[in-house]
């Protein structure tokens, strides 16, 4: 009954189609994303004083596994969190502030088994130390778990039809207007071929992150332990976070109090770019069932029209269409907002934040809608072959181009001449050959060329495994 009631859609109507990032950008998903980071910083910044020589009591494996084992107190970890925030909790007055109330939370929670070193939750660090790994935490898991299993699925659809159709004639249109034939597998490839390039850049992005302190200089660490190489602590608490967490994080050690989030610009960037060929593809989609090229194959009881009975309408692309184009209106102001920030930090990105799962949602929604879509089409190859068969003045280009294989002057002028601006007849084509004054294996070699279909090596490349460059 509540999603009748919520504000996004993403919540209310799509709800059942986006559940999956709840576990990504949620409120409860960011708390307890920092309380990981928090978690594995306390695990170890003790594990590395303590090799420094520093008389530390180390955590038993007890230990470890009862901190390890707070990530899965999901629900009771947010609920705890958001009281003291907002609330306070006994002792420990309302923080209004989300991290704090984290720290807060966590020493409470690790005094029932934990009495040693508990000063050290949350040392030397701002809140952006802990934000930014949680949140690139989230974006990983998302890309990894979610994102690239719905790319991988729009991917998979593309290259069956490139094989299943690499030799169906289809016709092919520039600026609107008949061109030289193509075949439908080939204008799929070409699809394919696209998303698959961003995609690949997307699965092998590395997400850049700081641990560095309140202005990027390590100040409280150094004051604390200055003999400590923080530089080094860092890259490699971030190495034992990709290692804990199976991620691929990357630290970067020159920043002011936030991350630069440049890293996180070229994600958006290329997804909004994969996202922007989706909606390439959906138009020419929704173009072709326009022509009866593509038929929609009816469901049983799905209504088209609440006054036209006839009606099946390219609902998925449409709305597939309409989420990528939200989505990357989102996508473009992160890349322009997330850059930006005065000095050496304002809390104008932390709203924005918040909000990098509606954007990812938005784009899962397209992507579910597209893949629902893809599955209801069918090629009539029978009306893409009659088309083209209808515009014989296609082969103009191969006339023009054999006949000036062999020298012969004026060839495109001759066919501009014979075909520009009026229909014409494949006969009318075949008796413009007949009468050319020209060597005869000349005449058999055009006679033969439109006498075969038009689409050049389409086929071949539609079903091509592997392009050399």
């Amino acid at each position: 009954m509540e999603k009748l009631y919520a504000i996004s859609p993403l919540d209310g109507r799509y709800h059942s189609k986006v559940e999956p990032l709840r576990d990504y950008f949620s409120e409860s998903a960011l708390i307890n994303h920092r309380i990981m980071v928090e978690c594995e910083y306390f695990i170890f910044l003790i594990l590395y004083l303590k090799s420094k020589g520093y008389p530390l009591k180390q955590l038993s494996k007890k230990e470890t596994e009862y901190i390890r084992e707070i990530y899965n107190l999901k629900d009771k970890n947010a609920f705890e969190v958001k009281k003291i925030e907002f609330q306070g909790d006994g002792k420990i007055k309302p923080t209004n502030h989300d991290v704090k109330a984290v720290e807060y939370y966590l020493k409470k929670t690790f005094e029932n088994k934990i009495k040693n070193n508990l000063e050290l939750i949350h040392f030397g660090l701002t809140s952006e130390d802990t934000n930014n790994i949680a949140y690139s935490l989230m974006i990983s898991g998302f890309i990894m778990d979610v994102f690239l299993k719905e790319t991988e699925k729009i991917l998979k659809i593309l290259m069956e039809l490139s094989v299943k159709h690499a030799s169906s004639v289809f016709p092919a249109r520039t600026h609107g207007q008949i061109a030289s034939p193509t075949t439908f597998g080939k204008e799929m490839r070409n699809f394919y071929e696209r998303i698959k390039r961003q995609n690949d850049f997307i699965k092998d992005h590395r997400i850049m992150v700081k641990l560095n302190g309140a202005v990027g200089n390590y100040n409280s660490f150094v004051s604390a332990f200055p003999d400590i190489d923080w530089t080094d602590f860092s890259s490699r608490f971030i190495k034992h976070i990709n290692t804990q967490f199976n991620y691929n994080l990357e630290i970067n050690l020159y920043t002011t109090q936030i991350e630069s989030h440049d890293s996180w610009i070229e994600l958006f960037d290329r997804i909004r770019h994969l996202n922007s060929i989706l909606i390439g593809l959906c138009q020419d989609i929704w173009r072709y069932i326009s022509d009866d090229l593509i038929i929609l194959r009816p469901v049983d009881g799905e209504i088209g029209s609440s006054t036209m009975p006839h009606k099946i309408n390219p609902i998925n692309f449409e709305n597939s269409e309409g989420n990528l184009q939200f989505a990357n209106s989102m996508l473009e102001f992160f890349s322009s907002k997330f850059p930006v920030s005065r000095l050496q930090r304002d809390l104008t990105d932390s709203t924005v934040e918040r909000n990098i799962g509606v954007a990812f949602g938005h784009s899962i929604l397209a992507y579910d809608s597209f893949i629902t879509g893809m599955s209801k089409i069918t090629l009539d190859e029978l009306r893409a072959v009659r088309i083209v068969d209808e515009h014989p003045e296609v082969y103009a280009e191969a006339i023009q181009t054999i006949l000036r294989k062999y020298g012969i002057k004026n060839a495109y002028e001759m066919m501009k001449d014979l075909t520009r601006g009026h229909r014409i007849t494949k006969k009318e084509i075949e008796n413009f050959i007949d009468r050319l004054q020209i060597n005869e294996k000349i005449k058999k070699e055009i006679q033969k060329a439109v006498s075969l279909p038009y689409t050049g090596i389409a086929s071949m490349l539609a079903k091509k495994t592997k392009i050399k460059n």
